[in-house]
């Protein structure tokens, strides 16, 4: 039976990042940036005014210095050409270029108007009040890294230069396949002995909260049928997760049908709690395949334990063998929490203000615990938690 971090770390040696695609800024959002983006121009690209006022030579708006009122305004827009000669002072709007001569601007609450003249009540200094060309950034600067995540800020950025489109790590498909003769879908009538089918909208729902592209099928029981429908996933997805039929019973067809298919098992079986069975392999076209326990607790686990390392890893994200998740929780336990077994133990927890405590039941089948739960705490095989003691997890 492997360890978990050596599954992990043999799973993500099969990951790669998914190939370059460009992308509008407006579907960016969220995603990772494949290469490296540097300025296209200057950033202010001139010159210009950073309030409603008057364009001056700063050496002359002293202290009641009277100026009289060019006879044509610069508004923002286009460039007129005006020259600000000597005792002369420009009317000015924000963002509007700087005239020639010009070196402050000496905002329109600092004057008097007096007809064609204004009198300076504020002094200016020179540079005051003006957006130098270049200031903020320059051609050529390095405005965002590779690996770095696109946000609303940084797509304004990138919009602020003219650039339409950014190179992004295209978002893998993964197809979830459920199995089993007892399932039910939601909304259709149950009889007795079949139960509704909570994995497949959860699991789908937990790609695309991943950043991929999900979709889901169903197979009965039956090898055929679960070729035809695996047969169909690997033909299409970059990830084939499998949840339900990875165990050793009779009907548990999944390995049969994967090997049958051309299906490379890496692995079966992982030293962990809940999702001891638990199968990890790969198509000869690239697929990955994971299959999951069916009981809904299990496959989520690992499905955040295994299958979201490399979904983000194929989104570029920077991944290695302790990412687990969503990301990193910290908090005070606020009850005990104990693993009195063999294999490390993934509890279901609330991290809230701080405080970290469990969702409620902690067995594979307890789904009402699992969807109070916003964490993984993990406990080593024999380790005890007192409350007050300081506990790290993992975001779901």
């Amino acid at each position: 039976m492997l360890e978990e971090l050596e599954a992990r770390r043999r799973i993500l040696e099969f990951t790669s990042p998914g190939a370059v695609i460009w992308v509008p800024l407006e579907l960016a959002l969220g995603q990772v940036l494949a290469q490296d983006i540097v300025g296209a121009m200057d950033s202010p690209v001139f010159d210009n005014s950073g309030m409603d006022g008057y364009a001056v030579r700063a050496a002359e708006a002293r202290e009641g210095a009277l100026l009289r009122v060019g006879t044509t305004v610069q508004p923002a827009g286009g460039d007129l050409g005006l020259v600000c000669e000597s005792g002369e002072a420009i009317r000015i709007f924000t963002g509007a270029v700087l005239p020639q001569g010009a070196d402050a601007v000496v905002m329109q609450e600092d004057v008097e108007r007096e007809g064609d003249y204004i009198r300076v009540m504020e002094p200016v200094e020179p540079g005051e009040n003006i957006r130098w060309r270049g200031s903020d950034f320059c051609a050529g600067q390095k405005l965002l890294r590779r690996g770095d995540i696109m946000t609303p800020t940084r797509i304004g950025l990138l919009a602020s230069q003219g650039i339409p489109e950014v190179p992004v790590h295209g978002k893998p498909l993964v197809q979830v396949v459920t199995t089993g003769d007892e399932l039910v879908e939601p909304g259709a009538p149950l009889i007795p002995g079949e139960i509704y089918n909570s994995n497949s909208p959860m699991l789908q729902t937990a790609v695309e909260k991943a950043g991929a592209i999900g979709a889901a099928s169903h197979s009965c029981d039956d090898l055929e049928e679960l070729k035809t429908v695996l047969g169909r996933a690997l033909a299409v997805a970059d990830i084939v997760v499998i949840a339900g039929g990875v165990s050793v019973g009779e009907r548990d067809f999944v390995k049969e049908a994967l090997n049958q298919l051309g299906v490379v098992t890496e692995f079966w079986r992982v030293r962990v709690k809940p999702g001891k069975p638990f199968v990890f392999g790969r198509h000869p076209d690239g697929t990955l395949v994971f299959g999951l326990p069916g009981n809904p607790v299990s496959a989520y686990v690992t499905f955040s334990l295994f299958v979201i390392p490399v979904i983000r890893k194929m989104l570029g994200y920077e991944v290695d063998v302790g990412c687990v998740g969503l990301g990193e929780v910290s908090g005070i336990a606020a009850e005990p929490m104990s693993n009195p077994g063999d294999r490390p133990h993934y509890l279901r927890g609330v991290c809230e203000g701080g405080r970290v405590r469990l969702s409620g039941t902690q067995q594979s089948h307890a789904i009402f615990g699992l969807s109070r739960a916003n964490c993984l705490v993990r406990l080593a095989p024999g380790q005890e938690v007192v409350p007050g003691e300081m506990l790290s997890g993992y975001g779901i």
